[in-house]
């Protein structure tokens, strides 16, 4: 939520992707195999930032594309700040963190990415300003496109790339070759081989983090918007997730705005419809488990309370939904500091998932190798504040760090 707002006007024109001039075209994907889903074949989540539900949901652009799908009125994010909400969708836990340091989660972690291609599930994160795929740099600047006068501006931003944040994914070649650049994006759809999971983060400035929902909205029109009528992207089966990180407000609950399949994979009779049920970032791990049939993480991905599969996917693949009291729903605003492993102030190990747990999509944990599943959450060992010992968790980063190869720890260094 930290940051300033970079001040632009709203009449800027979005003519072409100057944001990515600079950016790589890098190798190229084969994924044209589908593999079927049971309510859908593709799914592009596009994330933007730091608004509150009321605000985005009341501007014209947001009111417009909620007519063409569903409106889920009570998903919630995470925790604040950004990065552990990216962090939790992709890993099923944030693992206590609090902040939008430079951190990174050990290769024994499962991801989504391990439960997709353990199915066949082809997948790829597409980051505006993104230098060059598997980029792990903790920022990127480039010329300032908004305001030239300016000179340069931070587009990029790692703290809202999920995926290179484990090393299971960052430090695999092969798949830190997803993480790709909006150039790429490109050039996937005009080869047809954009694959079925898609993560899309906008910049810094295009998310509304640094400037406003307005300037986001046309950002949207310029980009989104006439990808919802290319079948290239938008086909049949395809499911668009549109939603943000958190909002902007820390004294209420952490409701976002999300709509649910712009278009094309909601039946029309739920075109224009609104969602009551109680989901969170967590709910989309479950959903994609559940469509393809995916084995779970066995973290907050198996918690019925928060990770609820979305309604009309749970009509089509049997999965009973938990109706959650009102005074039941947890409080998802969350600005103190619960135990992890990626907090310095009450740091604890990683902990082995539920291994007993049965996922939305009927079958057990995936596990990677070398995690202990004898330390287990009823077994981790009281929190120990590193801080007052001048420590910091050893899975937090240095920002100088610029490649997997060349990780520079806390100690000796500057860290927030």
């Amino acid at each position: 939520m930290e940051g300033r707002k970079k001040v632009i006007k709203c009449s800027i024109k979005f003519r072409r992707p100057l944001p990515d001039a600079s950016a790589n075209t890098n190798t190229t994907l084969h994924d044209t195999e589908v593999v079927k889903g049971k309510a859908f074949d593709r799914i592009i989540q596009v994330w933007l930032e730091n608004t509150d539900f009321e605000t985005a949901a009341s501007t014209p652009l947001f009111e417009e594309l909620a007519k063409e799908g569903i409106l889920f009125t009570k998903f919630n994010a995470l925790t604040h700040t950004s990065e552990p909400n990216y962090v939790g969708a992709i890993g099923g836990d944030f693992f206590g963190m609090h902040d939008d340091n430079m951190y990174h989660v050990p290769a024994n972690i499962t991801t989504i990415v391990d439960l997709l291609e353990e199915r066949g599930v082809s997948w790829a994160t597409y980051q505006e300003n993104l230098p060059s795929d598997a980029f792990y740099g903790y920022t990127f600047t480039s010329p300032d496109y908004a305001t030239p006068s300016d000179g340069s501006y931070t587009y990029y931003w790692r703290k809202h790339n999920g995926l290179t944040i484990f090393d299971a994914i960052a430090q695999d070649p092969k798949r830190a070759a997803r993480i790709r650049t909006f150039n790429d994006f490109a050039n996937d759809v005009v080869n047809g081989t954009i694959p079925q999971w898609i993560f899309v983060t906008p910049n810094i400035v295009n998310d509304a983090h640094d400037t406003t929902i307005d300037f986001a909205a046309q950002w949207m029109q310029y980009w989104l918007v006439p990808l919802l009528s290319d079948s290239r992207v938008n086909g049949e089966n395809t499911l668009i997730l549109l939603t943000f990180d958190e909002n902007e407000s820390t004294n209420e609950q952490n409701t976002v705005f999300t709509l649910h399949s712009v278009r094309n994979a909601v039946p029309s009779h739920l075109k224009g419809t609104k969602d009551d049920t109680l989901y969170t970032h967590y709910s989309t791990l479950s959903t994609v488990e559940a469509n393809w049939e995916l084995m779970s993480l066995g973290r907050q991905d198996t918690n019925p309370i928060v990770s609820n599969v979305f309604s009309f996917i749970a009509d089509k693949t049997g999965y009973k939904k938990l109706h959650v009291p009102a005074n039941e729903v947890p409080m998802f605003n969350l600005s103190g500091v619960v135990p992890g492993p990626l907090t310095s102030s009450r740091y604890v190990p990683f902990t082995a998932p539920n291994v007993t747990a049965l996922g939305a999509g009927g079958r057990g944990v995936l596990l990677r190798p070398g995690l202990d599943l004898n330390l287990t959450p009823e077994r981790m060992p009281a929190p120990v504040n590193l801080g007052r010992m001048n420590l910091t968790t050893p899975w937090q980063m240095s920002p100088e760090t610029t490649s997997v190869g060349g990780i520079v720890g806390c100690a000796g260094a500057e860290c927030p």
